[in-house]
């Protein structure tokens, strides 16, 4: 009876370790490159952009959402802000992307220039590709 305790600890502590060596060395990790840059193409019409590096991502590729929030003012000088997602990939062979937002910040269709007043980031997912077969 002894033996076979001993034999189902030795058993799960043995499969414990390896399913932990199997884990991957290097978590999926990625990073921004520089605060985002937002650029006005129209009275109301913005792309606000994010560089992403990615480098544990070159062999295998890598993915992910950006979560961020868009503080904007109309020229009447009301306040809003838009929680915003936008995806990116990392291809393999690459350790660096950009993810780009296209938006319309308006409360009447176009009628009044808006400003962006802050962009803040508030997470950055990622997924590798070996994770996503």
């Amino acid at each position: 009876m002894k033996k076979t305790v001993l034999s189902l600890v030795a058993l799960a502590v043995l499969g414990a370790a390896s399913i932990a060596s199997a884990a991957p060395a290097d978590a999926c990790a990625v990073s921004l490159t520089n605060d985002p840059v937002v650029m006005r193409l129209n009275k109301d019409e913005f792309r606000i952009v994010f560089g992403v590096a990615g480098d544990q991502c070159a062999t295998e590729g890598c993915s992910g959402v950006i979560r961020y929030k868009a503080d904007w003012k109309t020229e009447s000088g009301a306040t809003r802000s838009d929680n915003k997602l936008v995806s990116y990939t990392v291809p393999r062979g690459a350790n660096r992307t950009i993810a780009v937002d296209r938006h319309y910040f308006d409360t009447a269709e176009g009628q009044h220039t808006t400003e962006i007043v802050k962009v803040s980031v508030d997470d950055v997912s990622c997924t590798d590709r070996v994770a996503m077969r």
